[in-house]
């Protein structure tokens, strides 16, 4: 029996530069609430801090999305048929799995904001399934316009994953946006969309709260870091994380709330914080199953068929690009 060798990935560095950054951090400390980009949070710390989150009891995303992958992975695979599937969001790579021995594709694509992490992942995952080409591209999905001309790309068919309810740290004008944004980079491929669904507020508070305090570590982790890359000066014990529903919104939002009247510096700039002042980190958005449909045919895709767990806590979408 021939026993095949894995390759090490390559990856391919398109993560924005620190003047972009700086950019953002303006452009989000004038609005109001005041709010960074979430991915901001996935430095390599951060990263790490949340494959923590993925398993602290309180947040069952994680298991429950593996679980369900791992159930209907046959179906799925020939619902959406032959190709190379490429993930936004990949993280540490865990919910790919099981549509790799399914799917068997002809790559696997995994876009993350996280060089490191990224680098990681796929190297843990090529050794896991050496007969898979993989390719590992760090960089902010969002705003990519088009994926590179890479030879595992050219000419095959593309099958979009987006999983972990990412969508949620949109707001709905940003998630149409991006949904439509996938069309393009997808070149006509289906996508695989995982979205979570609404629950108690107090389920939902305790999952982006938990006792062990990952969560709040996750968020102070991002003025560790805008402190190390733009010379800001964040002394993050002076803020508390908070995650709360908002009803109206169908979203928990998390925000570090100023514990008193402070003034930050970052490249050179003051900015003042009033008492109680929130500086919002990232929303998570709950998505019934009507939304997503009347989601998806605003960015323009149809909707074609919904997995979801035994508690309908939680749902995977396979959609269609519309025309």
């Amino acid at each position: 029996m021939t026993t095949l060798t894995p390759s090490k990935p390559e990856l391919i560095d398109l993560h924005p530069p620190a003047a972009d950054m700086l950019r953002l951090v303006r452009q989000g400390l004038q609005q109001e609430p005041r709010q960074l980009p979430a991915w901001f949070l996935y430095d390599a710390e951060g990263s790490r801090l949340f494959d923590q989150i993925c398993e602290q009891p309180e947040y069952s995303l994680t298991r429950t999305e593996i679980g369900l992958l791992e159930r209907s992975a046959a179906e799925i695979a020939t619902a959406l048929g032959d190709g190379v599937i490429v993930e936004f969001g990949a993280g540490s790579a865990r919910k790919v799995g099981p549509l790799l021995n399914a799917l068997q594709p002809s790559a696997y694509v995994a876009l993350d904001i996280s060089a490191d992490h990224l680098r990681q992942a796929t190297a843990a995952l090529q050794t896991r399934y050496p007969g898979v080409p993989m390719l590992g591209i760090c960089c902010d999905h969002s705003a990519l316009k088009a994926l590179p001309g890479h030879p595992l790309l050219q000419g095959q068919r593309r099958i979009g994953f987006f999983p972990g309810s990412s969508l949620g740290n949109f707001t709905r004008l940003e998630a149409v946006a991006l949904l439509r944004r996938f069309r393009q980079l997808l070149d006509g491929g289906p996508l695989l969309l995982g979205l979570d669904q609404p629950k108690t507020p107090k389920c939902l508070e305790a999952a982006y709260d938990d006792a062990a305090g990952v969560s709040a570590a996750f968020a102070r982790n991002l003025l560790h870091r805008l402190n190390a890359e733009l010379g800001a000066t964040f002394d993050p014990e002076r803020f508390r994380y908070e995650a709360r529903w908002q009803v109206a919104e169908h979203r928990v939002r998390m925000a570090l709330v100023s514990r008193e009247p402070q003034s930050v510096w970052i490249a050179g700039e003051c900015w003042h914080f009033a008492a109680e002042q929130p500086l919002v980190t990232e929303y998570s958005v709950k998505y019934t199953p009507a939304m997503a449909r009347a989601l998806a045919a605003e960015a323009g895709w149809r909707w074609r068929q919904r997995w979801h767990d035994p508690a309908d806590d939680l749902s995977l979408h396979w959609l269609e690009a519309a025309d």
